[in-house]
């Protein structure tokens, strides 16, 4: 392999132009702009009504392109619109949204859109983008589950004995402790790398689950 191979990697992956449009008027949650080039699923950012150019990121809010209207972009924006205006200049960032991959990511806390939620470094340039859009895997080409799995609790693993890639659903009332087990599979699975998405989790319990649950031991995989 050559040295300049990832250069040459890194130079196709640069913008050089901005496809761009503006904010022409919303719809209840919905806004609609003249965005070029745009396609369902694409990520875009809408401006601050001051932005100089399209290069002023600051107080900029992401939104998707959910579909097309008398061929205008309907875009659903990930935070508020509160103060948006009709004009704001609209950037196009990605045909397909995608996400960052790589090591910096173990021990971090992200948020939906990647972002980095604890007082950790910022995670610079990570070694490869995925698309969050997946293709599904041909069901007649899946490893067969053949190999148990240590979960690391010794009730589950004679009782309740789990396999690698095995799908398990642990359900329970409230305060019953499924975020306690959930927070000692992390810690004690013989697992490289844990992947844990709090999908709909009370805000106020994250950080109780991050600090108390999961601790150091298991945030560090």
């Amino acid at each position: 392999m050559s040295r300049f191979d990832g250069l040459v990697k890194r130079l196709d992956e640069v913008e050089i132009y901005h496809s761009a449009g503006r904010v022409t008027q919303s719809r209840g949650l919905l806004i609609e702009a003249e965005l070029p080039k745009a396609g369902i699923g694409s990520v875009c950012l809408i401006l601050r009504a001051d932005a100089r150019d399209l290069n002023d990121h600051k107080g900029a809010r992401l939104a998707e392109v959910v579909g097309f209207r008398n061929r205008r972009a309907m875009l659903m924006p990930f935070e508020q619109t509160m103060g948006m205006n009709s004009g704001n200049l609209v950037v196009l960032l990605e045909q397909t949204p995608t996400v960052g991959v790589g090591q910096a990511l173990l021990g971090r806390v992200l948020d939906g859109n990647g972002k980095p939620l604890d007082d950790g470094p910022a995670l610079g340039h990570l070694e490869e983008q995925r698309s969050i859009y997946q293709k599904p895997s041909d069901p007649l080409k899946r490893t067969m589950i053949a190999d148990p799995l240590d979960l690391g609790v010794r009730a589950i693993n004679g009782v309740l004995t789990c396999g690698k890639g095995q799908r398990v659903g642990i359900m329970a009332g409230s305060g019953v402790g499924k975020s306690v087990l959930l927070g000692m599979l992390a810690r004690n699975t013989a697992a490289d790398i844990n992947v844990i998405a709090l999908i709909g989790e009370r805000g106020r319990e994250v950080r109780e689950f991050i600090e108390r649950d999961l601790g150091p031991e298991g945030l560090k995989r």
